[in-house]
């Protein structure tokens, strides 16, 4: 799969976004961070003080989704869950705020759908970034494509998915 010489950030690809970006996850931990490190501490998010838990991130997000852009992430994820997914779970109040749509899909019931092997952001089906993950979690690399047969395998994928997938508010851990 050809890489692209030039790799935009994030913000950069939802930027040129006009259409829909679209995010599958699908490991069930993601490594440590400082957020996850004190909910496991036991501490808890104030969601009326908006400015202790908005992020950059959010901002991106929410003026994405007020100039049209369609945000949807699918999680699979595996039963019970871990204790990084009950996290993701809780913290996804902050995405749906932010104006994402989020579905979950227990692999039990992913068992016969064709996904790619690794976690994607596909923007507007003419980019897609591939991310690349260690053994712990930790990100290592982002890869990205535009190639056309990569392209239609992530959307289709996405989609059903998507279909498969229980909406955030249905979903409980």
């Amino acid at each position: 799969m050809p890489q692209n010489a030039q790799q935009p950030s994030f913000a950069e690809c939802l930027q040129d976004t006009v259409r829909s970006a679209v995010h599958l996850e699908m490991r069930d931990d993601y490594g440590d961070n400082e957020r996850f490190a004190a909910w496991r501490a036991g501490s808890r998010i104030s969601w009326d003080d908006r400015s202790s838990w908005w992020r950059p991130f959010h901002d991106q997000i929410a003026g994405a989704v007020a100039r049209g852009v369609a945000i949807r992430r699918v999680r699979i994820v595996s039963e019970p869950v871990s204790e990084y997914i009950r996290w993701e779970h809780y913290m996804t109040r902050a995405n749906l705020a932010a104006g994402e749509r989020v579905r979950w899909v227990p692999r039990r019931l992913a068992s016969d759908l064709v996904l790619p092997c690794n976690d994607y952001w596909l923007f507007d089906d003419r980019l897609a970034r591939i991310h690349h993950f260690a053994g712990n979690g930790s990100l290592v690399a982002d890869q990205f494509s535009s190639e056309p047969a990569v392209l239609k395998q992530f959307a289709v994928s996405f989609e059903a998915a998507w279909e498969r997938g229980i909406p955030h508010e249905d979903y409980t851990v």
